[in-house]
């Protein structure tokens, strides 16, 4: 894929020392770190390595990168590694897309209680999809799942939700059996949306009672219990947003969705489009007017506060497994989910063993996988000097 013209990067050099300076009292030493990263991330500064093909021996020169989770150009190799993990227990059936949502009234108390909320929403959202799936009236099946955290929208403002991927069906009560879903249906989506509410709600009441949430700035009138219990009633005047794909494809299918949505940040450098007299415009989906694509300006000031209110707590797991698919059960019931569904479809076992890992970097030349030959630090690739130039007989 051709390099975009503009990164985070540019913009974070753009914004300069006068940034750091002017928001000093809100920057976090996360928030330093995550732009110090994004930064010096395929730089000199990090350090590099000689890589050579394996097959025509064509050599280069590559620069380390950050690896921060919050980076725009650290995320497709984690991606392709977690991928090819994952691939591995899809189960060859149809899959579903659920994603639940916070309403924006909690918007404020998720940001300044990231950890406690945000872990409150991946429990909320699993057990709520465990519980209704095993009821007997909708699908009475023990199911599995992933669910992938994301806390920004479009536009680069708060929005969190989770998004769970989801075989359409489950492993019966005696797990004798797979038990599909309808062809064009999962869950009732009104059923799911109010046991969700009442599951979160309840989770936010138990943290209020165990003094685990913080309440600053403006919702410092949230410490009365009185003023709490008001906020917790006026969440149950409003549906809460549910929503669920009818189920499609199959584990190849499923395998690229969930790359749409694995390791994700909130703005990738694709999306930049210019950035001049202190202001940076980029591209946006207008999901409220059928994904028109549209563009937006902001200060640089302005788009460096939005993408920070997305970094995520130190050692924050926004990927997570659940049902058969959690790691103390999937070695036990994936196995057994494979075996039911093959016997169900007539279809052989599925080979055991890994699959095979693609290489991270091809030769540009010949396509062969290239293979590291020297690590170099920040001094070496100083040091280091171009080959000279080859003279041409006379």
């Amino acid at each position: 894929m051709q390099s975009p013209p503009l990164e985070v990067a540019d913009i974070i050099r753009a914004a300069g020392t006068a940034f750091w300076e002017r928001n000093h009292k809100w920057l976090t030493w996360l928030h330093v770190q995550v732009l110090t990263a994004i930064l010096y991330c395929r730089t000199a500064a990090l350090g590099g390595h000689v890589d050579a093909c394996s097959r025509c021996g064509y050599q280069a020169i590559s620069y380390n990168s950050c690896r921060n989770r919050h980076c725009p150009k650290c995320q497709a190799n984690a991606r392709d590694r977690g991928l090819d993990a994952r691939g591995r227990d899809l189960l060859p059936t149809r899959y579903v897309h659920v994603v639940f949502t916070l309403p924006h009234q909690l918007a404020p108390l998720a940001l300044q209680n990231k950890c406690e909320i945000y872990s409150l929403l991946f429990r909320a959202s699993a057990e709520t999809l465990l519980q209704v799936a095993r009821n007997p009236k909708h699908l009475g099946a023990e199911i599995g799942f992933f669910s992938i955290l994301h806390t920004w929208n479009q536009q680069l403002l708060h929005h969190p939700h989770v998004h769970c991927v989801v075989p359409a069906g489950g492993l019966s009560p005696d797990h004798s059996r797979w038990i599909p879903a309808a062809n064009n249906f999962f869950l009732p989506v009104k059923v799911l949306s109010r046991v969700f509410r009442g599951k979160f709600v309840a989770g936010l009441r138990k943290l209020y009672a165990d003094n685990k949430l913080g309440f600053h700035g403006r919702l410092t009138p949230l410490q009365s219990s009185k003023t709490f219990s008001t906020m917790l009633r006026g969440l149950f005047r409003a549906e809460w947003v549910v929503y669920s794909k009818r189920p499609f494809g199959g584990a190849e299918h499923a395998l690229r969705y969930l790359g749409c949505y694995t390791h994700r940040v909130a703005i990738s450098n694709h999306r930049l489009v210019s950035l001049a007299e202190g202001r940076i415009t980029f591209r946006w989906r207008d999901s409220a007017h059928k994904n028109k694509k549209r563009t937006m300006s902001l200060t640089v000031e302005e788009f460096l506060r939005r993408f920070l209110l997305h970094v995520l707590p130190r050692r924050f797991v926004r990927i997570r497994y659940f049902g058969f698919f959690a790691h103390r059960h999937r070695a036990e019931f994936v196995p057994l989910c494979f075996e039911l569904l093959a016997t169900a479809a007539s279809l052989p076992p599925p080979a055991c063993g890994p699959a095979p890992l693609r290489p991270m970097w091809q030769c540009p030349k010949c396509g062969g996988p290239m293979v590291l030959l020297e690590r170099l630090t920040r001094a070496q690739l100083r040091l280091r000097s171009p080959p000279a130039p080859v003279t041409q007989p006379s």
